[in-house]
């Protein structure tokens, strides 16, 4: 079976054929010419409709998902469109790719995917590419996912942080954890007050003014934020550390009976020495 033929059946484009396959010159990748199919028009990629052709802008090389351990690339002479909506002239739109990205859509996918059973460095090294490659798939899938994700209602929260290098760099989270659906709606650097504004900011006021619950650590940041943002809503504290503070608390206590016990105990020999200067 033509690696051609597999193509077809695995990954058909719109528009656009595989022309031929061949090894490179070093014989340690393939590489599949790509063209439009006969009679398509070019689509401009600002606003996704047909355009008149007006020049080609030069070969690029898209990276495919690499079977058999070979590397493989996309190789297409990409046009250039004069878009008389838009009122200028800019690259088409092909369907494997957005053209800025040397990745395909469907191997960044592919990356994405392992991405959440290996770290990323594992990633990179089992598909043998960069773990700046696998961050970038990663980013795109997740800003694609974004952009496309019906909020609907939501219930209630969870606010949490995560320590992603040495020392303290944390990441703030922030969870739906409504009963029958549990996801991770937001992302944000640092765990401040500014950082965790900054998910109130996106989901918007309508979203916003429906939770009923939230649950927290006693971070303060996270304390004050909430009692700004959501007052009318139902704020539960971690259990964890409700009874940390409680027995930080209790230790406090001791100490101070301790220390007053002390100071109340009467010192040895005072006794005979009142009795003696009597």
């Amino acid at each position: 079976m033509e690696l051609l033929t597999i193509l077809n059946r695995c990954h058909r484009l719109r528009r656009f054929v595989y022309d031929r396959a061949r090894f490179s010159p070093d014989r340690k990748s393939t590489e599949v010419s790509v063209r439009p199919r006969k009679g398509s028009a070019a689509i401009c990629s600002r606003c996704h409709q047909p355009a008149p052709g007006y020049d080609e802008f030069g070969e690029r090389r898209f990276e495919f998902i690499p079977p058999w351990g070979f590397f493989v690339f996309l190789l297409y002479t990409m046009r250039r469109v004069d878009c008389r909506r838009c009122g200028t002239v800019v690259v088409e739109e092909v369907p494997w790719g957005d053209g800025k990205r040397t990745l395909t859509e469907v191997y960044m996918l592919f990356l994405a995917r392992w991405a959440r059973r290996l770290s990323w460095k594992e990633t990179a090294e089992a598909f043998r590419t960069s773990w700046e490659k696998v961050f970038d798939a990663v980013e795109h899938v997740v800003t694609l996912g974004l952009e496309h994700r019906t909020l609907g209602q939501i219930d209630a929260i969870g606010v949490d942080e995560i320590r992603y290098a040495k020392g303290h760099k944390y990441l703030t989270l922030v969870y739906q954890i409504d009963i029958g659906i549990t996801r991770l709606l937001w992302v944000g650097k640092e765990r401040t007050i500014e950082s965790f504004q900054g998910f109130f900011t996106t989901m918007g006021e309508a979203v916003v003014s429906k939770i009923v619950f939230i649950c927290s650590d006693m971070w303060e940041p996270y304390l004050k934020v909430i009692r700004e943002k959501c007052s009318e809503a139902l704020h539960i504290l971690d259990r964890f550390h409700i009874v940390a503070k409680m027995n930080k608390a209790l230790d406090a206590v001791r100490a101070e009976e301790t220390r007053r016990m002390q100071r109340e105990r009467p010192r040895p020999g005072l006794k005979e020495v009142s009795l003696a200067a009597a």
